[in-house]
């Protein structure tokens, strides 16, 4: 990276279910403000602004942001389907490594319905046409939603390839509730067993309700400066990026006929290989993680895309408790997406905060003790992922 970039303010809303939150633009706004009061500045230093949602309307972020001020700047709605916020996060720290702004702000928000996700427009090609046809190419099942069966589809494809038993997964889920038990920003704060787990509806093959990400509405942001801008405003310049990546398909994502590689497993390790030699750090540095955890089976996989364990072994890696406190990598200390909440537009930005202030050492009771390096990892099926690298730098 030619610029160190410094994350200077992260800010993040209390999850609500559909029907239970403010609108999208109260949302974002409440987000924003959060972030400038956690960084110690006022809107109108803020140079470019980028928004990040699934489903809205043009300048949805617009709208959000003149709650907060109508300063002229330029703003950027980004829609990279579940990897929105952190694709808005990956313009903000280019426009500040560049040296185009010293001052560039990440918001994202959604206002969910209830239930499976869906498309809006039908009357017009699905961009995930491909993936939905191979899924049931691989696996038929005309009666499957798009995003359990691809999802489920790979879970099930790693258990016959490498005899992943059902109550793995399940233990996936049951470690993200107790590590959201101490998040007051979490939806689901109720700690559950596995059998509870593995006894809810199956929704697909081995993938029950209960290893479902829940429909989520709320609010994220972050403000990126540059370390000048930092010293100038006073502000904490410990965490800095060290590494971002943002990756999409290539041909063998649907020549492998891998519902794995179709959900992204290519992507993640690119990504996560081109930070890892940007920072001039490896996956057995990583001390904590905020991993894209939509269904339990992609958490499992993303462990050896991100090299956190060896491929064909992430049983294991779950199995001995590497995933969690006392283990090799504390995995979503937030609760994840399974239990903190999946709005999708804010999602890369809340796993953001989180690591934030895993760094500065203000998580509290989920505190990773004496964590350096975080690593984060957020995909959206179409298809994007963004791995980033935080760590702790002397101002």
């Amino acid at each position: 990276m030619s610029r160190s970039v410094v994350v200077a303010g992260v800010g993040m809303i209390p999850f609500r279910k559909p029907g239970q939150s403010a609108t999208y633009d109260v949302m974002g706004a409440e987000a924003v403000s959060l972030a400038l009061k956690d960084a110690g500045i006022d809107y109108d230093l803020i140079q470019q602004a980028y928004a990040g949602y699934v489903y809205g309307d043009s300048t949805c972020g617009q709208r959000a942001l003149y709650r907060v001020g109508q300063t002229g700047i330029p703003v950027i709605n980004v829609n990279n389907n579940c990897s929105s916020g952190s694709s808005a996060l990956f313009l903000a720290r280019q426009a500040v490594e560049s040296g185009v702004v010293d001052c560039a702000l990440a918001l994202g928000f959604e206002q969910m319905m209830p239930g499976a996700l869906g498309s809006v427009f039908v009357d017009r090609p699905n961009p995930l046409g491909k993936f939905i046809d191979l899924a049931q190419e691989l696996q038929p099942d005309p009666d499957a939603f798009m995003a359990p069966h691809l999802f489920g589809g790979a879970g099930h494809e790693h258990a016959q390839k490498y005899g992943t038993r059902p109550e793995t997964f399940a233990m996936i889920a049951a470690k993200a509730r107790k590590h959201a038990e101490h998040n007051d920003k979490a939806i689901f704060r109720v700690p559950l067993s596995v059998e509870e787990i593995l006894a809810s509806p199956v929704v697909y093959k081995h993938l029950t309700r209960l290893q479902c990400c829940p429909p989520t509405c709320g609010g994220a942001a972050v403000i990126v400066v540059s370390p000048s801008f930092a010293k100038r405003h006073g502000i904490d310049s410990r965490v800095r990026i060290l590494g971002q990546a943002l990756t999409t398909d290539t041909a063998s994502t649907f020549a492998s006929q891998s519902m794995i590689r179709a959900v992204g497993f290519e992507l993640s390790r690119e990504a996560a290989q081109r930070v890892y030699e940007q920072a001039g750090v490896g996956a057995d540095d990583i001390d904590v993680c905020e991993l894209h955890d939509c269904f339990t089976a992609n958490e499992l996989i993303t462990y050896e895309a991100l090299g956190l364990a060896p491929e064909g072994e992430a049983e294991a890696f779950v199995r001995d408790g590497d995933n969690t406190y006392g283990g090799k990598v504390v995995t979503n200390p937030s609760g994840g997406l399974l239990s903190k909440g999946h709005p999708l537009g804010a999602t890369g930005l809340a796993q953001c905060t989180a690591l934030v202030e895993q760094l500065r050492g203000q998580s509290g009771a989920r505190q990773v003790e004496g964590a350096r390096f975080a690593l984060q990892h957020n995909i959206g099926t179409g298809s994007a992922c963004v791995v980033t690298l935080y760590g702790l730098q002397d101002a």
